[in-house]
């Protein structure tokens, strides 16, 4: 070896050993993060360095403390293959092993560590703990292997009762879903049985339990997940997703979805996200799969229900927060297919036509949105809109008229969902020319869809000044049409032209009263016996518009036939109506966004001669509760529920502040528990827009106030509805949320150690920890109370035990002015010092120690009084060093003095004072005294007190 290379490989391990040393530090200080940094820079430069196996077991250490327990058991292994044997490495291991409930495999490292280290204490106790589990776990394996055979003879035996097969299918479902089940089912050919019985199964209910075993299996198994695959194929799956049957088509999209989070590391929560590697490991079979979902959707021989959920589904995965698909979407001609979605019509019925839902061409236009929100630079916004164009050029080459009606109908699904888009096409040359020539002819379908893209195009202000000078006029010919299809939709672009005054009272553009008019118009075609859905849909939309007149308002309020008519086109879960129906709920409990009036722009504006917006009487607080206690009580909840499963971030927007409003009444919010809002809204609180998340989130902290959280968050969701509410403690949030989020964090903190260890795994504590210093008093005290509930966690406890200052604020805080924080603070550290002495010692660290504790044993709360004698008589308890210094002082004097008070609202101060003196008694601190002879100092006080009064 040359010098020259000596000298680099010395270097090399000089900083590998640096590295490692500044690990070292980082773990100590409880920098983990920091910790995995170093030791990872330690491997890279490393080499073959003769400690590379402490390298990897100090990382897993960290991984350990971070709950990265599968990086922890890559680590162990490679510092083992390095350093076989090793008790650490094969301690640490185990742990890991232990958290992620792979007992078996936990088992054998501490078996393996105990023989080569029998005198090795730490892991005697895991080894007797890991041996009865797997014990129990083979015994519980006989019996599971056992019910697999029966379940399995009794499902896949077509010649048995129909009953008892149904039976077993929903016994196999409850034992795909727990894991040694799930392997025991793949093992014994399950799938194979599968793919037989669904081609020849009849019983809905046996073949979507059936559909839902093979989605768990698929469940967190990379290995099984692509056996699957191998086995039945892709085109199964989308055999199995193309019926009309609504259950079977939840099941197999559910199924699909399963399979793309396996592969990718997601799960079916809204807040997961897919993991880099298994995404890269897995990128042959996910492309595969997303590509041949994108070729379906214009198959022309699969029903539209499932056409609907093939495109939800790439809806859900292009986004960059998911899969981040939406450019390979683009690139093999996915928006081309979803805008041929788009323009297929009823009237042209060719055997070559697709089939669609009423809620298809929404469904393809949130998902043009979504994709659209992901082309993040000029260059793929540029792609995105060269595909569409490319798309209406190819149309509207060719001559006919039925071409150009196709175009017509995707461009208004571009206005409604990608808009910036669809406005671009618009105000292309004679685009709006061809538009408005077709709402002019004698042609019935012509003027239909001419008039439907009129109203999309009219979607914001700046655009519908365009149409105004020729759209109004063509709205009012095609209005007074004979077909009801056109003059509903003429009605909405009327009503949306006419509702640009917005909330505003005294802008009205059209004259007063034809407001009214073109309500009740609307109205009529939503009530009128016989009509379609399609027509109530367009009513809905014009009442959206219109809504936003105070007057419309309180006349629909009391419609009771119209209100169950727009809450039954909500139940029906079509997604084309949830727009117009969503809407109008949001103007009539006036969950809109409104713009804050700030008395200094007043004035100004008042000196400008600028117009005011002016709110309209029938706008007070009074008349929109009433407005809103009539909705709830016809059942809005169970409506918005229904249209909640939409995946468009803007609806589930103004879902959420419907049901936020709902809320807002303390008297409605049983009535949404009851209708089943809390799950759609803890959806609604992880995904979508951030203004839709909030309000989401408050609606569910307003819950948790009211409503005892086991009963409103029961099992799951009570550790699913943490994070939404840790996500209103923030600075942009205002302080009615901030203290709502606080209080409903406060009762779920008193369900159980779950709930709480939760709470802190999200650094929850440091976030409600901050409103302690808050100015307002509400917020303080909300805060003092939830850390009350917080510290009943040994997590917590340890927390406060490390060198920092949260028993020093908790302490000073007792001297509060306000009795609820005062209590709630002195309530925590009656709780700390019970079982910590380290907590103890930390109340004596304080300079103002003294007085902290003169202010609780005199505290005129007979409440706090006792919280703080409690204090103390732990602080007793602890140890002769704190309690020789506690009585040092005049401390015992004053408790003297109180186990003498004869008021009864003091007795239980009274007794642990008592008890303080026994303990000091105890330690000889004391000598045992009269009674007559201790000078009641309580009494003496109050008699100064009135000698000065």
């Amino acid at each position: 070896m040359t010098n020259n290379t000596r000298n680099s490989v010395d270097g090399e391990s000089e900083a590998a050993v640096l590295y490692k040393n500044e690990g070292n530090a980082a773990f100590k200080a409880e920098k983990w993060e920091e910790a995995v940094q170093n030791y990872t820079k330690a491997i890279e430069v490393g080499g073959k360095h003769k400690d590379l196996a402490v390298f990897y077991k100090n990382r897993a250490a960290a991984y350990l403390k971070l709950d990265k327990y599968k990086a922890a058991i890559d680590d162990c292994s490679e510092s083992l293959k390095l350093a076989p044997k090793d008790p650490k490495a094969l301690f640490r291991r185990a742990q890991a092993y232990d958290a992620l409930e792979k007992y078996e495999e936990a088992y054998k490292d501490a078996t393996d560590l105990f023989k080569a280290d029998p005198n090795n204490k730490s892991v005697q106790p895991m080894l007797q703990r890991l041996h009865q589990i797997v014990q129990e776990r083979l015994a519980q394996n006989a019996k599971t292997s056992t019910k697999v055979n029966q379940m399995m003879s009794l499902t896949f035996d077509v010649a048995s009762p129909v009953d008892k097969r149904r039976s077993g299918s929903n016994n196999l479902l409850v034992l795909a879903n727990e894991e040694v089940g799930a392997d025991m089912l793949f093992k014994a050919g399950c799938i194979t049985k599968i793919a037989s019985l669904t081609k020849i199964e009849k019983d809905p209910e046996i073949y979507c339990n059936l559909v839902r075993v093979v989605a768990e299996l698929c469940n967190n198994s990379v290995e099984r997940t692509k056996a699957v695959l191998r086995e039945l194929g892709v085109p199964w799956f989308l055999h199995v997703l193309d019926h009309k049957h609504a259950e079977r088509v939840t099941a197999a999209q559910y199924c699909l979805q399963t399979i793309i989070n396996a592969l990718s590391g997601m799960e079916n929560k809204p807040e997961s996200k897919p993991k880099k590697e298994l995404c890269e490991q897995n990128q042959k079979e996910i492309d595969t799969l997303l590509t041949c979902l994108v070729y379906t959707i214009t198959d022309r021989t699969i029903s539209g229900e499932a056409r609907d959920a093939i495109i939800e589904l790439l809806t859900r995965n292009v986004h960059y927060t998911a899969l981040a698909w939406a450019e390979r979407l683009v690139e093999i001609r996915g928006l081309q297919r979803l805008l041929e979605v788009c323009s297929e019509l009823e009237e042209y019925k060719y055997e070559s036509a697709m089939e669609i839902t009423p809620s298809s061409r929404t469904i393809a236009s949130v998902c043009m949105a979504r994709v659209y929100e992901n082309m993040y630079h000029d260059e793929l916004r540029k792609r995105y809109t060269d595909a569409i164009d490319e798309y209406i050029k190819d149309k509207l080459l060719d001559p006919d008229m039925e071409s150009k009606v196709r175009v017509t109908v995707a461009i208004t699904s571009l206005l409604s969902g990608p808009l910036d888009v669809g406005n671009q096409i618009v105000s292309r040359e004679g685009i709006l020319q061809m538009i408005l020539a077709m709402a002019t002819t004698d042609d019935e379908l012509q003027q239909r869809v001419a008039c439907e893209c009129i109203v999309a195009a009219a979607s914001k202000k700046d655009k519908a000044k365009a149409l105004c000078a020729q759209g109004v006029d063509i709205l009012k010919n095609l209005y007074k049409c004979k077909n009801d299809n056109i003059r509903v939709r003429a009605l909405v672009g009327l009503c949306k032209l006419g509702s640009y005054g917005g909330q505003d009272a005294a802008i009205r553009p059209f004259a007063d009263g034809s407001t009214n008019k073109l309500a009740e118009a609307c109205r009529r075609f939503l009530v009128k016996p016989g009509k379609d859905r399609d027509i109530r849909r367009w009513a809905a939309d014009g009442l959206a518009y219109l809504t936003l007149d105070a007057e419309v308002k309180e006349k629909l309020i009391e419609d009771k036939p119209a209100l169950h008519a727009l809450i039954d086109l909500a139940r029906s879960g079509d997604q084309s109506c949830l727009y117009g129906v969503v809407t109008t709920f949001v103007n009539l409990v006036n969950a809109y966004e409104k713009q804050e009036m700030l008395p200094e722009m007043i004035e100004l504006a008042k000196f400008a001669k600028h117009h005011i917006p002016e709110e309209h009487e029938l706008d007070d607080v009074d008349f929109v509760n009433k407005r809103i206690t009539i909705l709830a009580n016809e059942g809005i909840t169970s409506a918005l529920c229904a249209l909640a499963k939409t995946e468009s971030h803007n609806s589930q927007e103004l879902i959420a502040r419907v049901l936020n409003a709902v809320c807002s009444l303390q008297e409605l919010r049983g009535k949404v528990v009851q209708d089943g809002g809390v799950k759609a809204l803890l959806r609604m609180a992880l995904e979508g827009t951030d203004k839709g998340k909030r309000h989401a989130s408050q609606a569910l902290a307003r819950i948790g106030i009211t409503i005892n959280p086991e009963v409103a968050f029961a099992g799951q969701r009570s550790l699913d509805v943490i994070r939404p509410l840790l996500n209103l403690l923030h600075q942009d949030c205002a302080a009615l949320e901030n203290f709502e989020a606080l209080m409903a964090l406060t009762n779920l903190a008193a369900m159980n150690e779950s709930v709480r260890q939760r709470i802190v795994k999200e650094q929850g504590l440091s976030k409600i920890e901050i409103y302690l210093m808050e100015e307002h008093l509400y917020l303080r005290r909300a805060s003092a109370q939830c850390i009350c509930n917080m510290v009943m966690s040994d997590d917590v406890v340890k927390m406060f035990e490390k060198p920092n200052d949260r028993v020093k604020f908790l302490a000073l805080l007792c001297e509060e002015e306000d009795e609820e924080t005062a209590k709630a603070c002195a309530g925590a550290l009656a709780m700390l010092t019970s079982i910590s002495k380290i907590c103890c010692t930390k109340i004596l660290e304080i300079s103002s120690w003294l007085e902290i504790l003169h202010t609780l044993i005199a505290n005129p709360s007979p409440e706090v009084q006792h919280r703080g004698v409690v204090v103390i008589l732990n602080m007793i308890n602890v140890g002769e060093d704190i309690a020789r210094k506690l009585l040092e002082t005049d401390i015992m004097e004053l408790l003297s003095g109180l186990s003498q008070l004869p008021d009864e609202t003091r007795a239980k101060a009274r007794e642990i004072a008592q008890q303080c003196l026994t303990a000091a008694e105890r330690y000889r601190l004391i000598e045992k005294s009269d009674d007559a002879e201790i000078p009641n100092v309580f009494e003496e006080a109050a008699r100064i007190e009135e000698i000065e009064n």
